[in-house]
């Protein structure tokens, strides 16, 4: 199990689908915290530690009752403060034990349950995700990837092992121009600008897009980055991925494609785009998990960098430190992309 730092357990963390959390519990883990998630018939969140207090039985086997969350073993039922509400058994002039489960604080947005693991922290989710419009959404997806969270999202916000990984698909190694990146920080992490491509040579370019006026990666704390594309004709595309790590080896990643000013139904995408997003994924995944094997053979040494790995060091930085480095200044960067 990892040490994660305090801070960590203060942001939050995407851990389902809405649509994947009804009356059945669902059990979900970040951070090495285990949680038992359900919707009670009023429609209520319950997110309880997934233990009983009785005998230690997963809460997440149980089922909804009311407005409470009952264990599968005895019955103990709990309701979304974590308050033992029943004991089944005992006589009407008894008193429960004034025992109590941990809650966590939860919300929805954009398609996914949101859960703060901590007591205390923010109030919210960042502004990134509050700001997107759930109308314009024309995709939502979860995966897991095999990969530490770190490794996991500087895998999706480099540009240059497409040419490679994804070759004849996100971009050829042999058509290369010159571009630079400039690095920005932000309150709530970075924005990388990439400048000198109105287009890209793969595939995916030339069966769904047009001229880009823009192409901007985003990453706010803790673990949502964005690949943002902006069109001559005024449209833009925005794909997000929120990143909650189960364990140190594993990562629940929450996938969304939002769509402004262009038609793409979601239908459309689905049928036509869908095959070769996920044979990117699945590329990655292959990718990350090599890395991740081979990383453990080798005893996790530290790996060489340029300037070209312009989102690592900040990565690093929150997921050792629990918060942003002070010292990251603006800068450009020349690659040939």
């Amino acid at each position: 199990m990892t040490a994660w730092h305090p801070l960590l357990f203060t942001h939050w963390y995407a851990v389902a689908r809405s649509d994947e959390v009804r009356a059945r519990p669902v059990a979900v883990t970040l951070l090495d915290t285990h949680v038992a998630l359900a919707r009670t018939e009023g429609g209520t969140l319950i997110a309880l530690e997934d233990r009983c207090p009785h005998r230690h039985a997963p809460l997440s086997a149980g089922c909804v009752s009311g407005e409470r969350l009952a264990c599968p073993y005895h019955g103990w039922s709990f309701d979304a403060d974590g308050r033992l509400c029943e004991v089944p058994g005992l006589p009407s002039d008894t008193a429960p034990p004034t025992v109590r489960v941990r809650h966590f604080a939860t919300c929805e947005l954009d398609g996914f349950i949101w859960l703060r693991p901590g007591d205390a922290g923010a109030d919210q989710p960042h502004a990134m995700i509050r700001a997107t419009d759930p109308r314009t959404r024309r995709f939502l997806w979860r995966t897991r990837w095999s990969a530490h969270v770190v490794d996991a999202m500087e895998n999706f916000l480099d540009p240059l092992h497409t040419h490679f990984i994804h070759a004849g698909l996100v971009r050829r190694d042999g058509q290369r121009v010159q571009a630079t990146a400039r690095f920005s920080p932000t309150d709530t992490g970075f924005t990388v600008d990439y400048r000198g491509m109105p287009s890209q040579s793969g595939l995916l370019y030339r069966l769904f897009e047009s001229e880009r006026t823009a192409e901007r990666a985003h990453f706010a704390a803790p673990g949502s980055a964005r690949l943002e594309y902006g069109y001559a004709n005024g449209s833009r595309v925005v794909i997000d991925l929120h990143f909650t790590p189960r364990t140190a080896a594993e990562t629940d990643v929450f996938i969304t494609l939002h769509v402004e000013g262009r038609w793409a139904p979601a239908w459309a995408v689905r049928v036509f785009a869908w095959p070769f997003l996920k044979r990117v994924n699945d590329q990655d995944m292959a990718m990350l998990g090599l890395q991740a094997r081979n990383k453990h053979r080798f005893g996790q040494r530290k790996g060489a960098s340029t300037s070209l790995d312009i989102v690592r060091g900040t990565l690093e930085h929150f997921w050792t430190h629990g918060e942003l480095p002070t010292d990251a200044p603006a800068h450009d960067v020349r690659m040939m992309l």
